[in-house]
């Protein structure tokens, strides 16, 4: 999608977006054969459930249906989420995955996987996991030292606000959810 096609549609629907209580996080333009598919993400800082993606994305038909944005062809309309593993790249993102499990690459070289604990303008507080038997560490973590970061997907996560009872078989279970895409 060319920049100037992406700038004027983000122009477009931002506001839109907006109106529905949502970020605005990406929009991208993709050719599939002669189809054309016109892929929204948006988010907020409670989440996106289905029925308010439904209504973004019926208020982004309308209006583009009223515009010549996308042009004259014919091409489908995807509204969603950022997802489970989703890269962290604005202050917003990280606030958004504050308890969550983050893979840091670092500008100096080097790779961390910790817990979110907290945010603020400077940077993180983490929880960097032990090894072999080792209890949890804290750290701060300044933005500047950040290259890159993506969240991770935990599929065995035990509740640590709730433990359980060893005996008590209903909550010493898993959680073995994996954050769906809307």
């Amino acid at each position: 999608m060319s920049t100037t096609q992406s700038e004027r549609l983000r122009e477009l629907l931002e506001p839109l977006v907006a109106s529905q209580g949502l970020d605005l996080e990406e929009i991208a333009v993709d050719s599939v054969g002669r189809r054309r598919v016109l892929s929204v993400v948006v988010d907020s800082d409670t989440g996106a459930d289905l029925d308010r993606i439904a209504d973004v994305s019926r208020a982004l038909s309308v209006k583009l249906d009223e515009t010549d944005a996308m042009g004259d062809g014919e091409y489908t309309l995807e509204v969603g989420t950022p997802g489970a593993e989703r890269a962290l790249t604005q202050h917003r993102h990280y606030v958004r995955a504050t308890d969550r499990l983050v893979r840091f690459q670092l500008r100096e070289g080097g790779e961390l996987v910790a817990r979110i604990l907290a945010v603020d303008e400077d940077g993180l507080d983490l929880e960097v996991p032990g090894v072999k038997g080792r209890k949890a560490t804290t750290r701060r973590l300044p933005f500047g030292d950040i290259d890159r970061a993506r969240v991770q997907v935990e599929f065995n996560r035990k509740d640590a606000k709730n433990p359980g009872n060893p005996g008590d078989t209903d909550s010493d279970t898993d959680d073995n959810t994996k954050e769906e895409e809307a």
